[in-house]
């Protein structure tokens, strides 16, 4: 068989993206014939070489698999937990091993992509392809326009101002004195949206996150899942939703 590069090899059997698995070659995370490797140009033979991830064996996955699932909230996003708390793996209980498509903190609850396909893992979660991600906000207080255009020109978070957002008022609670927001967002900051609204002076009491890339959980209950159409994968793959 062809040799190919490692970080390709690790890619196609659902380890990480190539950019990720270059990563942890470069780390020596990676072992190819008990050998630990950090050149990003080794090739291996699939056929012949033995190549390890965490001391366990990797095995290059044909068959891909794409999944949404609508994440409740307490779950986390990593297939280890140093707290032994509920993963979302937990939920996704199939023959492949897959893994999250970006992350859902513990306390926000909604669309989550898993999937064995290091590549697709790349497409949605780069910057530079642009994947919509939209939440559903739930405020402290009654928020004003102010806030509103200060949202969708970008607010400044740490070291950072964040990109314009589409940003549309759902409700507003004058008993209650909290709001409800659609926030939709290029980017994947970590706790971005809640970071966000913070900076306009409104805390965050409830995140959802409806739609990815186009695809929504409206008609997933919270803890299950689905596989992707065809169509919706070819979607977010050319950035046509």
């Amino acid at each position: 068989m062809e040799e190919i590069r490692l970080q390709k090899y690790l890619a196609e059997a659902g380890i990480a993206s190539r950019r990720k698995a270059e990563e942890l070659i470069s780390q020596g995370k990676v072992k190819v014939n008990k050998q630990v490797v950090t050149e990003l140009g080794t090739k291996i033979d699939p056929q012949r070489d033995e190549v390890e991830y965490e001391g366990k064996l990797v095995t290059k996955q044909e068959e891909k698999v794409y999944i949404i699932l609508n994440k409740p909230i307490g779950y986390v996003t990593t297939a280890k937990d140093q707290f032994n708390r509920d993963s979302i793996l937990d939920l996704v209980k199939i023959k492949q091993r897959v893994v999250p498509v970006g992350r859902l903190d513990m306390y926000t609850s909604g669309a989550l992509l898993l999937t064995n396909d290091g590549d697709f893992v790349y497409q949605v979660t780069h910057p530079k392809h642009e994947i919509e991600k939209t939440y559903t906000v739930t405020i402290k207080g009654v928020v004003l326009q102010e806030a509103i255009e200060q949202l969708r020109k970008g607010v400044k978070i740490e070291d950072y101002t964040t990109r314009p957002a589409k940003v549309k008022i759902l409700r507003i609670d004058q008993e209650k004195k909290q709001s409800r927001l659609e926030i939709t967002i290029h980017e994947g900051k970590n706790r971005q949206v809640r970071k966000m609204c913070e900076a306009v002076g409104h805390k965050v009491l409830a995140l959802h996150r409806s739609k990815i890339a186009g695809i929504g959980v409206k008609d997933l209950p919270l803890g299950k899942w689905r596989y992707l159409k065809e169509k919706e994968r070819n979607k977010i793959l050319t950035g046509k939703y």
